[in-house]
């Protein structure tokens, strides 16, 4: 995979946690971050991007006020699209323009993954064949700051809570600190993925929703709803759902559902 890093329209506080969200969809082998360095509003990404190993692009502004990084970034994407050694390019910005980018990153059968602010437009989100928004990314300090407020430990809190009621394992609810957006939407594309995948029973496997889900949203996360996984923002709609889990052998299940 490729990183292509516009500094100039990122967090530098979620840049570590990019590099590992990214890192589950494959193995990075180019890191790169554009801006003008001599910028005093860059002058802390120095020692990040020393220490995660990527490399720092310069940009000078040819004339004051005009932004030449995203021209940068594009010229370096098609070079590295033509040499054929890649299969997926991330890029990390909330700047519009890199919509036809990613379009033309698709056309050639490369996997686009974007990563930007919830203020990115929604024509790139849609451009991408997936995208993450950098405010449901915790960043070390806030994974610490979680630590630090998180309710001590009693003496039966040694003991793992039972998630389980009448067998069934209960959804996980996030506890979510940030505006949770209307969820009408993903009800809607789940009763569709229902009419087009289910079989004969009217059953439909989760994970033929989930990949629908996002080739239509690709910036869809559970987390964002504030649930840990498909399967628990549908098991936490009973009224709506009917869910079932089967056993393919061994350890590994498959969890299929229904409307109501």
């Amino acid at each position: 995979m490729v990183v292509l890093i516009d500094a100039d329209n990122t967090q530098l506080t979620k840049l570590e946690e990019v590099l590992h969200e990214v890192s589950a969809y494959g193995r990075i082998v180019v890191k790169k971050a554009y801006g003008n360095w001599k910028k005093r509003l860059l002058s802390k990404w120095e020692d990040e991007i020393k220490r995660l190993a990527i490399k720092a692009e310069q940009q000078f502004d040819y004339v004051s006020g005009k932004n030449t990084t995203d021209i940068a970034i594009v010229i370096d994407a098609m070079d590295m699209l033509n040499t054929g050694m890649y299969d997926a390019f991330v890029i990390v910005s909330s700047d519009s323009d890199f919509t036809p980018l990613a379009v033309r990153l698709k056309e050639s059968g490369i996997y686009v993954i974007g990563v930007g602010e919830k203020k990115t437009p929604e024509a790139f989100c849609s451009a991408c064949d997936d995208f993450i928004y950098l405010e449901y990314l915790d960043s070390p300090s806030s994974r610490q700051e979680k630590r630090d407020t998180a309710p001590k430990n009693d003496k039966t809190s040694s003991k793992k809570k039972d998630t389980r009621k009448n067998g069934q394992e209960e959804p996980v609810k996030l506890r979510v600190s940030y505006f949770t957006p209307d969820i009408t939407e993903i009800h809607n594309l789940l009763r569709i993925a229902c009419e087009k995948f289910q079989d004969d029973d009217g059953f439909t496997p989760l994970t033929s929703a989930g990949n629908y889900i996002k080739r239509v949203k690709p910036e869809f996360n559970p987390k964002t709803y504030g649930y840990s996984k498909l399967s628990d923002l549908v098991k936490a709609f009973p009224e709506l759902y009917e869910a079932k889990r089967y056993s393919t052998g061994g350890n590994s299940y498959t969890i299929v559902y229904r409307c109501r």
